[in-house]
């Protein structure tokens, strides 16, 4: 599906979420990375030792949830944009989803914009909570938005304007 569609099943999207008792204790990383390709950036990036060591450079990442903190300094590192931070704790009806942006233009914080799932359709509207610059020169922005929390682990961009 993924090399015809460019979308992951969702089998594939099921197997990068975390497991149930570690979303719950709060932002955890989320790496869609579904192609063996030759990239590990991630794991670079990660100071925390949570994107684990690479056997072969092909390698698909592997996570230790328990070391992860959701600080989202890997979504930055990633050429590929396949790296999220969900926070299912945020509150009880809405989550917090941290995405990169490489787009103009550079949505505001506090202003409402479409959510789109990973076709790109729109799903919901979202409010963006806080735009931090890249951890690396030329980097996509890391947006965190706060959106419906049944829609957490949907949302996957946005459309501005």
């Amino acid at each position: 599906m993924l090399a015809v569609t460019g979308v992951p099943t969702s089998e594939q999207i099921e197997a990068a979420k975390a497991p149930l008792e570690r979303r719950k204790k709060g932002p955890v990383v989320m790496v869609e990375c579904f192609q063996q390709i030759p990239c590990n950036p991630c794991y670079s990036a990660c100071k925390r030792g949570a994107i684990l060591p690479f056997a072969d450079i092909n390698d698909l990442p592997q996570i230790d949830y328990d070391r992860c903190n959701g600080c989202g300094i890997c979504i930055s590192a990633c050429p590929g944009l396949a790296i999220f931070v969900v926070d299912e704790t945020f509150s009880d009806s809405e989550a917090l989803v941290t995405i990169p942006w490489e787009f103009l233009p550079v949505p505001a914080e506090g202003s409402t914009v479409r959510g789109l799932d990973r076709k790109g359709e729109r799903v919901s509207p979202v409010v963006v909570k806080k735009v931090k610059a890249s951890a690396r020169k030329n980097g996509a922005r890391i947006i965190t938005l706060v959106v419906p929390k049944v829609l957490a682990h949907e949302i996957r961009s946005i459309e501005v304007g």
